[in-house]
């Protein structure tokens, strides 16, 4: 009978990646954002142009936010980790 007993993990241990800062965090943040507003308000312009300019906000920000939070900002910070984990560590 052979030995079942598990080995080790003998790989490479992982090198913890650090969060980004708050300021790296508030910059890709603004990023995801500004775009999405910004498009937002020219695809919303033909048919709310007489709209309450809160009522436009609100319309506007209830697409806006949930994009940037589960789709574009996610997305963003991954391709920061990436490119952290390339650069060269000092």
């Amino acid at each position: 009978m052979s030995d079942s007993t598990p080995q080790p993990w003998t790989g490479p241990t992982p090198v913890p990646v650090q969060p980004p800062s708050i300021h790296v965090r508030a910059v890709i943040t603004w990023i995801a954002i500004f775009p999405l507003v910004s498009l937002g308000f020219l695809a919303i312009a033909p048919f709310s142009g007489d709209w309450h300019p809160v009522l436009r906000a609100l319309v506007l920000t209830l697409v806006v936010v949930p994009l940037a939070v589960y789709l574009v900002v996610p997305q963003l910070m991954r391709a920061h980790g990436a490119i952290q984990r390339r650069r060269p560590r000092r």
